[in-house]
C-alpha cells in the first residue's frame, strides 16, 4: 500500500497552515507539501511539524508578479537576479522548517535563451541546495500555456545536462496524462530521475477516485518499481477535504 502526502496548496486551503497540516495527520497522510508557505511564520510550521510527527517534503519557488502574467521566473532571461533571490528565500524557508526539496519554477518563455538561463539557475540552485532537493516539474499546456518545461522527455535532458546528484524531476501523473498520456510508461522511462511523485485525476484534477486514469493500476506500477517515499495528493477537492478521501482506505 502506497503512502500518502497532502499537498496543502489544494488539501484543507480554509485553514491555516498550521492547522491544515494538523489536519492532514488527523486522517492518515504520512507526509505534506505545499506550495509557497511564505506568508506563514516558520516558527508555526515547524511547531505543527513536531507536533504531528509529519515531514515537509516540499514548497515552490514563488511565481513572481503573478497578475502580470508570471509563472515562475527561472528560464527568463534578463530576470536572472529576481530568479535567485526567489531561489534563495526558498532554501532559506526550507532550511527554517526543514523541507525535503524545492521545487525550482521555470515560468513562461521558450527558446535557446531560456533554456540557457533556466539550467544556469537550476545550477545555482543545487549548489545552494545543500542536502536538499532540487525538483523541476513540467506542466501541461492546458492549465500553463507558455510553460518553459511541458515534457518528461525535456526536463530529463536538463537533468542529464546539469549532472547533479540532487537535481530531479517532479513527476506529477496528471500532467504527464494530460500532456502524454502514457502515465506508467513514461514513469519507466524517468525512473532514475523521479525525486517526487505527485497525482491527481485526468482530465477533472479532482480525486484519484474518478477520471480516465486508473489509479489503482498507477499505483500498483508505482509499488512495482520499489517506489518508498510518499505520493503527493495534489488534487482540487470538490468540497469539504474530508469528503474526498475515500480513494485513501484500501477497499476502494
Amino acid at each position: 500500500m502506497p503512502r500518502f502526502s497532502a499537498n496543502l496548496g489544494f488539501l484543507w486551503t480554509e485553514l491555516a497552515l498550521p492547522d491544515a497540516i494538523r489536519s492532514a495527520a488527523s486522517v492518515g497522510f504520512d507526509a505534506v507539501e505545499c506550495h509557497w508557505p511564505y506568508d506563514t511564520d516558520a516558527g508555526d510550521v515547524c511547531a505543527a511539524l513536531r507536533e504531528t510527527g509529519l515531514p515537509l517534503l516540499g514548497l515552490n519557488t514563488r511565481r513572481g508578479d503573478v497578475d502580470a502574467g508570471d509563472n515562475g521566473l527561472a528560464a527568463l532571461p534578463g530576470r536572472e537576479a529576481e530568479a535567485r533571490a526567489a531561489i534563495d528565500e526558498a532554501f532559506d524557508y526550507a532550511d527554517a522548517v526543514n523541507a525535503g526539496a524545492v521545487h525550482v519554477m521555470a515560468g513562461i518563455a521558450d527558446g535557446a535563451d531560456a533554456r540557457q538561463a533556466f539550467v544556469s539557475n537550476l545550477r545555482y540552485s543545487v549548489s545552494r541546495a545543500g542536502a536538499r532537493m532540487v525538483l523541476v516539474e513540467p506542466l501541461n499546456a492546458f492549465d500553463a500555456p507558455g510553460y518553459f518545461l511541458n515534457t518528461t522527455q525535456q526536463a530529463c535532458e536538463i537533468i542529464k545536462e546539469i549532472n547533479a546528484p540532487n537535481l530531479k524531476l517532479m513527476f506529477d501523473c496528471y500532467h504527464v496524462g494530460r500532456t502524454e498520456g502514457d502515465v506508467v510508461g513514461q514513469l519507466h522511462a524517468c525512473l532514475d530521475h523521479i525525486g517526487h511523485i505527485q497525482f491527481a485525476s485526468v482530465p477533472e484534477r479532482g480525486d484519484p477516485s474518478g477520471g480516465t486514469l486508473d489509479y489503482r493500476s498507477v499505483f500498483a506500477a508505482i509499488d512495482a518499481l520499489g517506489w518508498k517515499r510518499p505520493l503527493g495528493a495534489e488534487y482540487r477537492p470538490n468540497g469539504p477535504t474530508e469528503a474526498s478521501l475515500g480513494w485513501m482506505s484500501p477497499d476502494k
